[in-house]
């Protein structure tokens, strides 16, 4: 009997805050939900605005990874056959399921990572965009023709690399899959996916919705688990490419384990991005650039621009205006569309964060608004990972908060005076992420800089770190390039020339 598509199932419909339990299984190859072999090591996931138990996620060993790999290998080989337009018509068809569920999709989303459904709803329109981005993409592979002396010629062909791994992460889980497993199929490749083990759900909902596109089965799959997992990923011999996104001591693990077997890795690792704020500003768009560089997705976002540098002249407006407006951020319920924050993804995370907080007092910061536990009235919230966000004020550079990433609803401020002076400071960081702005942007230490705004990342713009942020680049055209391999062909017309 066919399975039913999980967003179908009853328990999925009209999700809020409290109701969900997934008793599904979450693994998905050869195009269905696969129940794990071995419950014994299961681990409880959590709803982050309730913090009761979600599901039970069992990780998946040596022989159901070997299953998902051989499943993606299966459907590459029908699916690298196929033309550009073939492989185009069945991403398109996915991009519209995907925005025919739009809103089934964002609540369990929330359900899963704590984010607001105002974002959640971006996040999945987003995704539908980038599957579309790249299934125009797909047809225009092409390589190059290249004349030769004597009418002999090369030409270069573009071909697809086979099964690729992605590992994702639990700030946006559907929309991290969708944005590794779009241009890997677009170029002719098969994809296993390993979600985080923190937010394990949606990712299932995306490998139905390829298969229901019109994909082969094996086409997009999904292994559970954790470090062990992703081990097994990186070492298993058929496996041509690992596209990471994490933290970057587990993204020097994958590194490590990817070169045994000399396979093609992305990493988009973590950051400490400065934020930049000149006194001939608008103050209102500096305002609230700031926030929607701190505050988005509880501030749990690796290119957040978490380091505000603020021109001296300004400091005194600049912090009255952004601690006014953080104080009325509506936090809570994040199922609600009035609501701008909700829950950090865990318990352990919420305790990290506010313990970076209390650092911060002991280095001499001072704490404007925010930077404790927050209770919503809500009696089914009381369990919830919730902090009310934070402004930090006279911070210096050798700061804990101001030197490593807190992954939270945290800003720290920090004044400058001269232009020469905060480049300086801003790019003394292990992480890298309008005549001046031009001028900051081109000595700017960082994969990613922003002018007059912050954290948009159009699709059609590559996305990506220097230094310890990681290398390899997801989104924009040039991705092609990390999901494909160039093979030279020549070819002789005339007779063969020999020293022999």
């Amino acid at each position: 009997m066919a399975q039913r598509p999980l967003i179908q199932l009853p328990e999925f419909s009209n999700v809020s805050t409290g109701t969900l339990v997934v008793k599904e299984p979450l693994n998905f190859w050869n195009g269905a939900r696969v129940r794990p072999k071995d419950a014994k090591s299961a681990e409880p996931v959590y709803e982050p605005a309730t913090g009761r138990v979600l599901c039970d996620l069992v990780p998946c060993g040596e022989e159901e990874v070997d299953q998902a790999i051989k499943s993606a290998h299966s459907a590459f080989l029908k699916w690298s056959k196929l033309a550009g337009m073939e492989r185009a018509r069945i991403m398109l068809e996915a991009a519209r399921i995907i925005r025919e569920r739009r809103d089934e999709i964002a609540r369990v989303e929330v359900a899963n990572n704590g984010k607001t459904i105002t974002e959640a709803k971006v996040n999945i329109d987003t995704a539908a965009r980038c599957i579309e981005y790249y299934a125009g993409i797909a047809p225009t592979l092409a390589g190059q023709h290249i004349q030769l002396p004597g009418g002999s010629f090369a030409y270069t062909r573009r071909e697809p690399l086979g099964v690729c791994v992605g590992i994702g992460a639990w700030n946006f889980p559907f929309q991290i899959a969708v944005m590794k497993a779009a241009p890997a199929l677009a170029c002719g490749n098969a994809m296993v996916f390993k979600p985080s083990p923190m937010t394990p759900v949606t990712a299932v909902i995306l490998a139905e919705v390829f298969k229901e596109a019109g994909a082969p089965e094996g086409l997009f799959n999904v292994v559970q688990g954790g470090a062990e997992t992703g081990t097994l990923l990186c070492y298993h011999p058929m496996v041509a490419k690992v596209s990471f996104t994490g933290s970057v001591p587990t993204g020097k693990k994958v590194m490590e384990m990817s070169s045994k077997g000399v396979k093609q890795v992305t990493m988009e690792l973590g950051g400490k991005s400065p934020l930049i704020i000149f006194k001939d500003c608008e103050l209102e768009n500096a305002v609230k650039g700031a926030l929607m560089a701190n505050f988005l997705t509880q501030g749990q976002v690796c290119c957040n621009g978490t380091r505000v540098y603020v021109q001296r002249d300004i400091m005194p407006q600049f912090l009255e205006e952004v601690v006014k407006r953080t104080k009325a951020i509506p936090l809570g319920d994040p199922q609600l569309e009035g609501t701008r924050m909700g829950a950090l993804i865990s318990r352990p995370q919420l305790d990290k964060v506010l313990a970076y907080v209390d650092v911060a007092k002991k280095q001499g910061a001072k704490v404007l608004c925010g930077g404790e536990p927050f209770a919503p009235s809500d009696p089914k919230l009381k369990g919830g990972f919730f902090m009310s966000p934070c402004v930090l004020d006279n911070c210096r550079d050798d700061m804990t908060c101001v030197k490593e990433e807190i992954f939270g609803p945290v800003m720290s401020v920090l004044p400058f005076d001269t232009e020469e002076e905060v480049l300086q400071r801003a790019n003394n960081s292990t992480y890298g992420d309008v005549s001046r702005a031009h001028r900051v942007a081109e000595v700017m230490q960082a994969g990613s800089c922003f002018i007059n705004n912050y954290n948009t990342n159009p699709l059609e713009m590559p996305f990506g770190g220097y230094k310890m942020s990681g290398f390899g680049r997801e989104l924009g055209q040039v991705t092609v390039e990390y999901y494909t391999q160039l093979k030279t062909v020549v070819v002789e017309m005339g007779d063969v020339e020999s020293l022999f």
